[in-house]
């Protein structure tokens, strides 16, 4: 079945025309059409105002929706809406784009838009909710973009369909271009122009206003530089100077970082600020990215810790053996952390669209804030005058009011009046029509003299408006002192900091670090550290807490050392790991808890350190229960962690110690204050597996509560504490005795050993017992150092109260 056509066919007059174009002039004709409109009507703002013409219809559109910074917050698709219905010929996305941005702080050096809710986050990671959750109303400065926009200040224009009107301009009381910037891309041409401190522009349109003539270096001693929402840094001057002075330049921004301790084992970057446009979530997936692919080393984790209450902080964690400040520098090559801003400073003037230098863009603002003040004061000129000749016209009426009235009364109609007075009293039409509207109750004399008040104040405002309009200097001055007023009121300090590209050296340090010699120490308190080289801690004439070293091992920064602890366990720990105490120190304050470094179950603790040399002599062992052991230096290179004795059930070490010569004498001291001392040689030294072999003869009911290495050449002392079993628990200092080490005679080998102090009344045995080379130091259970007696010659004598009680004790590092 065939199809019936639906197409109307041509009326009987209708004559058909073809005219023949050219393809290549419609196209060219079509495209500037279009480029045109994009250009004009879409992507480039305007010098005077700063604003592209869809920033232009969401401020002017909310003034007329009366979203003051005082009244309550709408919708943002209520005010999209009456954009889009209004003003703007296109859809709702790029509208509500346009607002979302106008009210983020980080990319407005001051918003136009006071937003609440979701209004999306730096760098758009997280984007804004929609228009239909978030609320805005008009920001101050967003009032002072549309102030006196009602007195015939700017030129309006009929909308795209001609039933509304809208401003081609707004009339902007601060330089919102160079303030808040802008970008944009219209055909053949684009604008990326920075924002700026509005103090400082401010400041540099006043110089200008005073001087036609300044130069370019006279402007920028109050415009150094831009200011970003974000803050940063700005390095390379040059770059600045050539956008202000052409309207083309490029300059970098770099984020404030600064070098932390994030952990108490590790270093980390803190990253503040980051260059504009830039969001964390782009920065940490390019340096995980560089990671992966090997081509960034050192990064051990990053975390973003931004939030409300402290802002942008994000966390780089850098690995043990990398100096912190080399990976800064390759952060900033490889990752956004330093990013480029190429400046163009595309604007529209009088619809065409320049580039324009510092200078060219004030003079611009100045001269449209020259004609808004002009007009505006011819407007308020014309309403004063206009209010004057009516307030006249009352006056001449209430000097003679009873005539006023007969006439009134004698007319047949309110024509008749009106000519009647005018003829009478010589009135304008305008005021004799004012006249008749004026109730009676207003023509008292109070009113009257209400009226001449009012007359002498327009009088006074006209003749101020007069002088303003008929003099140049005087409206200079008038908009110099509007744009201090607004410089007071909404000035902010600087946020990004400039720098000249010689002051930002390229560090000249190696990225990892060196294999130097150095010691670790560990502290009575149960803190470890590295020092910066070979020498150990200073020691002054003043002690300070944390100062006693229990054990120090020399190592290389990129070497490991071995953690021995109570449960008969060594453990692997890299020297890099630890932190370095600066060069000079006396203390391990700045050292961390040695349980960041190694776990440690509940009970157990740390007793010395071992280099995991297997030339050494090995380490001496003694045990609670009286057992000694010496251990072959054989430590698995692969493994962390491993056994250096098979204790018994219930057993734990209380004492181990690295031999340096073999030659050292092995000393036990039990709780009911027997000594033994006898030659390390005695010992066999056996594999870490072995259980290890008698060391001390106890009675029932004893337990070792020192084991330690003496050198029988050095200068040594015993240090034993006698008292009642709460004595270091708090309930009292308890008997110390210091005898020199050479009192004691040696013994064998699982014999009893000598007495080395006699008990007090009320006490019951020893609770804390020590020998070492002296100097020997004491501390209390938080470090703070104690000060000891003078020894004690009496091999078994008893001690002497002190005045407080000692936790710790130790002799030189």
């Amino acid at each position: 079945m065939a199809r019936r056509s639906t197409q109307t066919p041509p009326p009987d007059d209708f004559e058909e025309r073809i005219i023949d174009i050219d393809v290549v002039d419609e196209m060219q004709g079509s495209y500037l059409e279009y480029a045109y409109s994009v250009i004009y009507s879409r992507a480039l703002p305007d010098a005077r105002d700063g604003l592209k013409p869809v920033h232009r219809r969401i401020v002017y559109q909310m003034n007329e929706m009366g979203l003051r910074p005082d009244r309550g917050y709408v919708k943002c698709a209520r005010v999209v809406g009456e954009v889009m219905g209004k003003l703007h010929p296109h859809g709702d996305a790029s509208i509500y784009d346009a607002l979302v941005r106008m009210a983020q702080g980080f990319s407005m050096r001051l918003p136009l838009v006071d937003g609440h809710g979701n209004f999306g986050s730096l760098g758009n990671d997280d984007p804004p909710a929609a228009m239909r959750y978030t609320e805005s109303r008009m920001a101050p400065a967003a009032i002072l973009m549309t102030e006196s926009i009602d007195e015939d200040t700017v030129e309006f224009a009929p909308n795209y369909d001609g039933q509304e009107r809208e401003p081609l301009t707004l009339p902007a009381a601060y330089p919102n271009l160079l303030v808040n910037g802008a970008s944009g891309i219209a055909v053949g041409m684009a604008t990326n122009m920075p924002p700026h401190n509005l103090a400082e522009v401010i400041a540099a349109a006043r110089h200008l206003i005073r001087h036609p003539n300044a130069d370019l270096d006279a402007l920028m001693r109050h415009i150094p530089g831009p200011d970003l929402p974000t803050g940063g840094r700005i390095v390379g001057l040059d770059g600045i100077r050539d956008a202000y002075e052409n309207g083309r330049g490029t300059f970098k921004i770099r984020s404030t970082a600064t070098v932390e301790n994030v952990t108490a084992r590790r270093k980390g970057i803190v990253v503040t600020e980051l260059p504009f446009t830039v969001g964390p979530e782009k920065v940490i997936s390019k340096i995980k990215d560089l990671v992966g692919s090997k081509k960034l080393q050192g990064i051990a984790d990053v975390k973003d810790l931004t939030d409300r209450l402290h802002g942008l902080r994000l966390v780089i964690e850098i690995k043990n053996g990398f100096h912190p400040e080399a990976v800064l520098e390759q952060l900033y090559k490889l990752t956004p952390m330093e990013e480029s801003f190429g400046v163009n400073n595309v604007a529209l003037v009088d619809g065409q669209p320049l580039t324009l230098g510092l200078k060219e863009l004030l003079e611009v603002y100045v001269d449209h804030r020259f004609d808004v003040v002009r007009r505006r004061s011819e407007f308020r000129r014309t309403k004063r005058a206009d209010r004057l000749h009516l307030v006249d016209g009352l006056l001449v009426a209430l000097l003679d009011i009873d005539e006023v009235i007969r006439l009134i009364r004698s007319s047949d109609n309110s024509a008749q009046a009106k000519q009647r007075l005018i003829d009478h009293f010589s009135l304008s039409d305008v005021q004799t029509q004012y006249i008749l509207d004026t109730p009676l109750r207003r023509l008292t004399r109070f009113d009257r003299i209400e009226l001449e008040s009012e007359r002498d104040r327009l009088n006074a405002e006209i003749a101020e408006l007069t002088r303003v309009l008929e003099s140049d200097t005087e409206l200079r001055k008038l908009v110099s002192s509007e744009l201090a007023a607004v410089a007071k009121n909404y000035g902010t300090p600087r946020r990004t900091v400039l720098l000249d590209a010689g002051a930002m050296p390229v560090a000249a340090v190696p990225l990892e670090v060196s294999d130097d010699p150095c010691r670790v120490l560990l502290s009575a308190t149960g803190l470890l550290a590295r020092t910066a080289g070979a020498e150990s801690l200073a020691r002054g004439g003043k002690r300070e807490r944390h100062d006693m070293v229990v054990s120090a091992v020399p190592a290389t920064t990129r070497g490991d050392v071995g953690v021995v602890t109570s449960a008969g366990r060594l453990l692997r720990v890299p020297v890099v790991d630890l932190p370095a105490l600066p060069h000079g120190a006396s203390t391990l304050a700045g050292g961390a808890a040695v349980s960041e470094f190694v776990p440690l179950a509940e009970d157990e603790r740390v007793l010395c350190l071992s280099t995991l040399d297997e030339s050494s002599p090995g380490l001496a062992l003694g045990t609670e229960q009286g057992t000694v052991k010496r251990v072959v230096p054989d430590f698995p290179a692969n493994k962390d962690e491993f056994e250096v004795i098979g204790l018994k059930e219930g057993d734990v070490l209380v004492g181990a110690t690295e031999l340096r010569t073999g030659e050292e004498d092995l000393v036990f001291i039990t709780d009911d204050a027997q000594l033994l001392r006898y030659p390390a040689g005695q010992v066999r030294p056996q594999g870490r597996p072995a259980g290890g072999m008698a060391g001390i003869k106890l009675a029932d009911g004893v337990k070792v509560i020192c084991f330690t290495a003496v050198d029988p050449a050095a200068d040594a002392v015993v240090f034993t504490v006698a008292g009642a079993e709460d004595t270091l628990d708090g309930g009292g200092q308890g008997s110390v005795k210091l005898t020199p080490f050479d009192q004691y005679p040696r013994k064998g080998r699982a014999t009893g050993g000598v007495r080395c102090q006699r008990f007090l009344r009320g006490e019951n045995g020893l609770v804390l017992a020590w020998a070492g080379a002296t100097p020997v130091r004491a501390s209390r259970a938080d470090g703070s150092p104690v000060a000891l007696p003078e020894p004690d010659p009496r091999r078994d004598g008893s001690g002497i109260p002190l005045d407080h009680p000692v936790r710790h004790l130790a002799g030189p590092a």
